[in-house]
């Protein structure tokens, strides 16, 4: 199902379901109520591997300590990159968070973040959802830039404050290291 304008919160996404590249480099068909099933998602919608804005951002996620714990949300990427593309990606960041190959945008048609660049190639609008085990959006940030929404950056404080307000989650104490 193809929507028109982004899904709003508080709103059910359609189950479905792609191709899902793991950082141990297996592949498979995974439904989006399988991974939330098991905790909430936050889905990072993003152009395509390799571009320097996706680096950029997937270093930041990465580098987040709190998303990559695990304990609370699992970080998902999506892109229309392939399987392949995806396995090198996650190579060559370290990334340590699977990511789907949307590569017929149906995942990201069902969020309706699907636009044409220049009016020309299919692609996914930087954005970000926090999906919970029943589907519904419990948070969402979209990219707007008017011309290129790559160079719009999800913001992560936001993204973490969010989380935590919306999963009554109670961070531990850091004894004042970061």
């Amino acid at each position: 199902m193809t929507r028109d304008e982004p899904i709003a919160v508080g709103e059910k996404v359609a189950d479905v379901t792609t191709t899902l590249v793991r950082p141990d480099g297996t592949v498979e068909e995974t439904a989006l109520s399988e991974l939330a099933a098991d905790r909430p998602v936050l889905l990072s919608f993003y152009t395509v591997d390799f571009s320097p804005d996706c680096i950029d951002e997937w270093c930041s996620f990465r580098d987040f300590d709190w998303f990559s714990s695990g304990e609370h949300v699992q970080v998902v990427g999506s892109s229309k990159s392939s399987a392949n593309l995806h396995r090198r990606f996650i190579d060559y960041l370290g990334l340590n968070f699977p990511l789907f190959a949307d590569t017929d945008l149906e995942l990201s048609d069902a969020f309706g973040v699907t636009y044409r660049a220049l009016g020309l190639s299919r692609r996914s609008r930087r954005s970000c959802f926090l999906v919970d085990e029943d589907l519904t959006i419990q948070y969402r940030w979209v990219g707007e830039h008017w011309l290129d929404p790559t160079r719009d950056t999800p913001p992560v404080d936001e993204i973490h404050e969010a989380i935590t307000e919306r999963l009554d989650v109670t961070e531990p104490e850091t004894f004042g290291f970061q």
